[in-house]
């Protein structure tokens, strides 16, 4: 492809993403599936400038509308929701990439396959974005965070003065994490394995299980991948895993399974020996976890179909279980790396609407603990109401648990040659400061029987 044709296929992802309810990488899959002519190269070349500017979208819409301001007559001035794709994308290329009008004159042309001709009114914009650079300080908060400016507070409550550093990091293009599958090898195989197919990993920082892909490669075309050697799963995501910390022989709830990534680490701690039941409100998803368990090698898992937190199934199974994993569903904040539109996508009442499900889930899974069992709760979000409240709310309302502090947990599973991560007595992890994506997790104890009338109780 030219490049001329490839900015126009950028445009038309970025319009069809704009104009779609549906996540980034769906619509991207869709789009590519039906245009086979686009070769690999190209295809990510265009998937790489569609997601650089998909996280820096705000900053391209404000500077657009900054510039307009300057050039345009004020009713002609867009709103920042309102600037077209097409306006962000000649701001990426003037701000990001330094292209000098006479380019974009000559990437503009008209021709087939290419963007239309430059109109008078975009040269002028073109203009105006030259001479009028803002500096990032200068930038508002929610702009210079490429964030929704009503997330910034709820984060500053937690992260404060490392709010920036937190922010900056969530813009930055995720690493791909391998979990190594010990059922079938040991981390020295894998990584011999893949060498001999040239793809190239580092060790993990934090989890023992983990390698990090150096560059690029196609991880699924691999023998190691096919052969169910290798996971793909974030390093965080695999530290909840094994902080459930299941042995052999015991019976464990991985109770929003969802696709199987943490029931496939699970069953791997287990050794394939115990129950493990995975559980999910999607058949869809648990149909596709299907495929995930066999290439791994599981053959402990049974896949449970929910009719919601409620089902007739918790109550019949209540303390039956040693382990009880809740991977709530959430706002999904911590993984904006790899999913940078979906924070234009959030708004303030799902998060309220989150916060209801998430305390209904877990009061209704706890009830699965046995005495002596424990019930880890997780989220891939930063917003403190989802994490750390969600937990004190439920402690408040619940005598008969208590809450492990992590580093305790921490020291059983991994022992004393590895640190953890944090220091309080629940486990948030964010990217900047652990090169993770955004991770929460509580862990707590059924030390006895709730009370009457408390919240895990019989419906």
């Amino acid at each position: 492809m030219t490049p001329a044709a490839r900015l126009q296929a950028a445009l038309d992802l970025l319009e069809t993403i704009a104009l779609s309810p549906r996540p980034a990488d769906g619509v991207a899959s869709e789009f590519f599936r039906s245009r086979r002519f686009i070769g690999s190269k190209d295809r990510r070349e265009i998937a790489d400038r569609v997601w650089i500017m998909l996280r820096n979208w705000a900053r391209a819409g404000w500077q657009v509308r900054h510039a307009a301001l300057s050039t345009w007559p004020v009713g002609d001035v867009p709103e920042w929701a309102d600037v077209t794709p097409r306006q962000r994308l000649l701001a990426d290329l003037v701000q990001r990439e330094k292209v000098t009008l006479e380019e974009l004159e000559s990437l503009f042309n008209g021709e087939k396959f290419g963007p239309a001709r430059l109109r008078e009114r975009e040269r002028s914009l073109i203009r105006a974005l030259k001479s009028n650079r803002v500096a990032k300080a200068d930038l508002p908060d929610w702009v210079a965070g490429e964030m929704p400016g009503w997330i910034i507070p709820r984060l500053r409550t937690v992260y404060q003065d490392r709010l920036p550093e937190v922010l900056d990091a969530l813009t930055v293009e995720a690493a791909v994490d391998l979990r190594v599958n010990t059922l079938k090898a040991d981390l020295e195989t894998v990584v011999d394995r893949l060498a001999e197919e040239e793809v190239d990993v580092g060790p993990g920082t934090w989890s023992p299980l983990a390698l990090r892909l150096i560059g690029r490669a196609n991880l699924p075309a691999t023998a190691a991948f096919r052969d169910g050697l290798v996971e793909v799963q974030d390093e965080g995501s695999q530290l909840l895993a094994l902080l459930t910390d299941a042995h052999p022989g015991q019976s464990v709830v991985d109770f929003c399974a969802g696709a199987g990534g943490k029931t496939l680490a699970i069953a791997a701690t287990m050794q394939n020996k115990g129950r493990l039941v995975a559980c999910d409100v999607s058949a869809g998803r648990l149909e596709r976890s299907a495929v995930r368990l066999k290439r791994a090698g599981v053959h402990n898992v049974t896949r449970h179909l929910l009719e919601g937190e409620r089902d007739k199934w918790v109550k019949r199974s209540a303390g039956k279980y040693d382990r009880v994993l809740i991977d709530a569903p959430c706002s999904g904040t911590g993984t904006w790396r790899r999913n940078p539109d979906a924070k234009w996508r959030l708004r303030d009442q799902d998060v309220r609407e989150l916060v209801v499900k998430q305390a209904s889930i877990l009061s209704s899974a706890a009830r699965l603990a046995a005495v002596g069992g424990r019930v880890i709760y997780a989220t891939c979000s930063l917003l403190p109401e989802e994490n750390e409240r969600q937990v004190d709310a439920f402690l408040a309302a619940n005598s008969g648990f208590r809450l492990l502090p992590v580093a305790e947990v921490w020291a059983q599973v991994f022992g004393p040659d590895r640190p953890c991560p944090v220091d309080g007595p629940m486990l948030r992890l964010d990217p900047a400061a652990h090169g993770t994506d955004g991770f929460f997790a509580a862990i707590l104890e059924r030390v006895g029987d709730a009370a009457a009338g408390e919240a895990v109780a019989e419906d």
